[in-house]
């Protein structure tokens, strides 16, 4: 995660800091109110329900969302030692950024039915052997994680990832993991064979808080089954910046199994880190309902997602049960939103702003007001939902024609941050 300008830096809600003369602000005389309407805002970019990148939804335009999801094998990008063909992820990120969305990017090794994605070279080395069963009916094949190649290539994917991609507006979030589509299914599977040892995790861990500066990255909430998390509850590297995600959201087994994990990072990880996950693909009845407005299992999609402060879902299958219309909705409930409740000028002098995160998580990327293009320094990440600041900026341009604005460099072109009027 980013090491600059941590959620800690603005507790206050005045700003402090100054750019052109910049000063704090208030209700103070002299400031004349604009009346400001922004209109029907959308879905926030790095918010909501995500389809996958080859959904047909995705591929027809833009269907009101702003994120796509893609699941691609580690041995699409390499088959031959040290030799890296990045070409499937940039027509993944080229082909979302054109329909205005980023994307959700995650790389896995095991999924039922396929052979293992383990790059060809590796699978050919004489002291690796893979294991395989039946699972469900489908035959699964695990990584020979005994292979030093195997761990070498593993640390060295996701360092050469963050050299190309880690300051790609196209890409929103990273998962990480282990198992079963990277999810750590088959958890129990330990021993160095079918899982890495405890101590390649910690390696490889430690490699993506170092790697991965701009690039939010979300584990797993079962990768606290495994490995350091499970030995050492205390381990130092639950203080990484990663975020977490679940895979099961609104599943039956919810209240009983999924949210005792929620809390075992830290109930306030969001602060720091995206939360995020997918409805629940294992029970039907759950994935075709998840987003009923009536709810399911005892509580609503809204109330679940605030509950966890969730700023993404994956949910490919939605526009199959649920309309358009109520997939924006659902989406527009997640994550930052945020509220320009005052805007107000000084004739030529500067501009007012009162700013308030109506969302329910805070925004991961710096993201500045503006006014007239001149930028503030007061960074909106961090507002933590509930949040607002006040302050001016100074530019000579200010008027009663004014416009605000959000200025974020992780966007791709057509995408906006808005200030919502209401």
């Amino acid at each position: 995660m980013k090491k600059v300008l941590s959620y800690l830096m603005t507790v206050a809600l005045l700003v402090t800091a100054c750019e052109g003369g910049e000063e704090p602000g208030g209700t103070d005389d002299g400031y004349t109110d604009i009346e400001y309407d922004s209109g029907e805002c959308g879905v926030q970019p790095m918010t909501g329900i995500a389809l996958r990148t080859d959904n047909q939804n995705c591929e027809n335009g833009n269907y009101g969302t702003q994120l796509e999801y893609a699941l691609i094998r580690f041995s699409d990008v390499c088959s031959q030692k040290d030799i890296y063909d990045w070409s499937c992820v940039d027509a993944i990120l080229f082909k979302a950024a054109w329909r205005k969305r980023q994307v959700i990017l995650r790389f896995y090794y095991s999924y039922p039915g396929e052979p293992s994605a383990v790059p060809d070279y590796i699978k050919q080395l004489p002291d690796y052997g893979e294991s395989h069963e039946m699972i469900e009916q489908k035959e699964v094949y695990f990584p020979d994680w005994r292979s030093e190649e195997l761990q070498r290539f593993h640390i060295d994917f996701y360092r050469r990832l963050a050299e190309r991609y880690d300051s790609d507006p196209r890409v929103a979030f990273i998962e990480v993991g282990l198992g079963f589509w990277s999810e750590y299914q088959l958890h129990l599977r330990l021993g160095g064979h079918t899982y890495p040892s405890e101590a390649f995790y910690e390696e490889w861990l430690t490699e993506m808080e170092d790697s991965f500066q701009e690039t939010p990255w979300c584990l797993s909430i079962e990768s606290y089954l495994y490995g350091p998390f499970a030995v050492a509850s205390n381990s130092y590297m639950k203080e990484y910046g990663f975020g977490i995600y679940d895979d099961s959201i609104l599943c039956e087994a919810f209240d009983s199994y999924n949210a005792k994990y929620w809390t075992r990072f830290g109930k306030d990880r969001y602060k720091r880190a995206p939360a995020g996950g997918e409805f629940c693909y294992c029970i039907e009845d759950d994935l075709q309902h998840g987003l009923d407005k009536e709810g399911i299992q005892g509580r609503t999609f809204e109330s679940a997602v605030k509950q966890y402060h969730l700023s993404f879902l994956i949910g490919d299958e939605q526009p199959t049960y649920q309309s358009q219309a109520r997939i924006i909705e659902a989406s527009k409930a997640m994550g930052y939103r945020f509220q320009l409740t005052r805007f107000a000028y000084k004739e030529g002098e500067s501009a007012l702003m009162t700013i308030k995160n109506i969302g329910i998580a805070p925004i991961y990327q710096d993201a500045f007001p503006a006014v007239d293009g001149v930028r503030s320094v007061f960074n909106l990440r961090s507002l933590m939902p509930g949040d607002s600041a006040t302050f001016t900026i100074a530019t000579p341009s200010a008027s009663a024609t004014s416009v605000p604005s959000v200025w974020c460099e992780r966007l791709v072109l057509g995408q906006r941050i808005d200030l919502v009027s209401r």
